[in-house]
């Protein structure tokens, strides 16, 4: 197991590292110039060729990559002299829009994110495979309706309209949760403030996902309840419960392991749609806006994170899948 883990662990840096050669080099080659975009409407030329010394623009290509690269494990100092400063380490670089280090703005925005999307997981993957087993243990009757006309719903409503609604209905109009103004809190701080601030933006993630988990597990769970070593286990006269708990949901935990590494990791990189709707200060709003404003430094590194997170969760899914599945181990 170790070398599997090892060997795994090995080809998932070398991705990352490939991954962010060729986002920082699609980005270095757009048709405009990144210095002339480090100022306002009072630019000079002068102004852009300081910015452009000043942020290593000047350099060729493969020297800014370095640079780059180098900054996330050294750190990165800008400018000379008096106008001297340095972004520690890991630096992903400087933000002229923001007069910040590339590093302290995700630092404020990840912790949203990441929240957001533990907690949408949590909901989803206990609704989701909850009422996909009750929905295949009782096929045909009415948990199995409930199941068919949740899923109906869950994957007919956009995430748009789902958080429209609960911010239109449930804040605005009848409001039973308080719409929050103080921004991100916590839960060591104020855990009422903080499920007041994430509730309504895990249950519109959630629904759409849980959704998907409740008919993918229904699906899993009847397709392996009609093997042969099910049959032999019941034949042996294992209860019922023994039969679904442990031998059935052995064999569906791996496909579910796999699928829900991916979607959080998904989430992670970016919630943009329910963060946008419920002004939360995230990594997905941090992008948009990044890209709205020409902002290449946040737009590369928030890239290049979303794809270091599925990634790195893809290594943990096939670490996961690994304990579960010895056959994978031996491939």
């Amino acid at each position: 197991m170790p070398r599997f883990i090892l060997r795994r662990a090995y080809f998932a840096t070398l991705t990352i590292l490939l991954v962010s050669i060729v986002v920082y080099g699609v980005f270095s080659i757009l048709p405009f110039d990144p210095a002339a975009l480090t100022c306002g409407q009072k630019c000079t030329p002068a102004i852009v060729e300081a910015n452009r010394v000043k942020l290593g623009f000047d350099k060729p290509l493969w020297q800014q990559y370095w640079l780059f690269l180098s900054g996330i494990f050294l750190g990165r100092t800008y400018g000379a002299g008096s106008a001297e400063f340095t972004c520690p380490a890991p630096s992903f670089g400087y933000s002229f829009n923001e007069n910040m280090c590339v590093t302290d703005m995700l630092a404020e925005a990840l912790p949203v994110t990441i929240n957001l999307a533990i907690g949408a997981f949590v909901i989803w993957i206990t609704v989701g495979v909850g009422l996909g087993l009750l929905a295949a243990k009782f096929r045909g009757r009415y948990p199995d309706t409930i199941s068919s006309v949740f899923v109906l719903l869950g994957t007919s409503l956009p995430t748009f309209v789902t958080g429209l609604f609960f911010l239109i209905y449930v804040t605005i109009k009848w409001k039973i949760v308080p719409l929050s103004l103080e921004g991100f809190v916590p839960i060591t701080e104020s855990p009422v403030k903080y499920f007041q601030y994430f509730i309504l933006p895990w249950l519109t993630l959630a629904i759409l996902y849980a959704a998907f988990y409740t008919r993918f597990t229904r699906a899993t769970v009847l397709e392996t309840l009609g093997e042969d070593y099910i049959r032999t286990a019941r034949a042996k006269g294992l209860s019922e419960r023994v039969v679904l708990l442990k031998h059935t949901m052995r064999a569906v935990l791996a496909p579910i392991t796999t699928s829900a590494g991916l979607d959080i990791a998904g989430l992670i990189g970016g919630a943009i749609i329910t963060e946008s709707i419920f002004n939360l200060a995230g990594l997905g709003r941090m992008t948009i806006q990044a890209v709205y404003e020409f902002d290449l430094s946040v737009v590369v590194a928030t890239t290049i994170l979303a794809a270091s997170v599925v990634i790195t969760m893809n290594l943990i899914v096939d670490i996961a899948y690994g304990y579960l599945d010895p056959r994978v181990r031996m491939k």
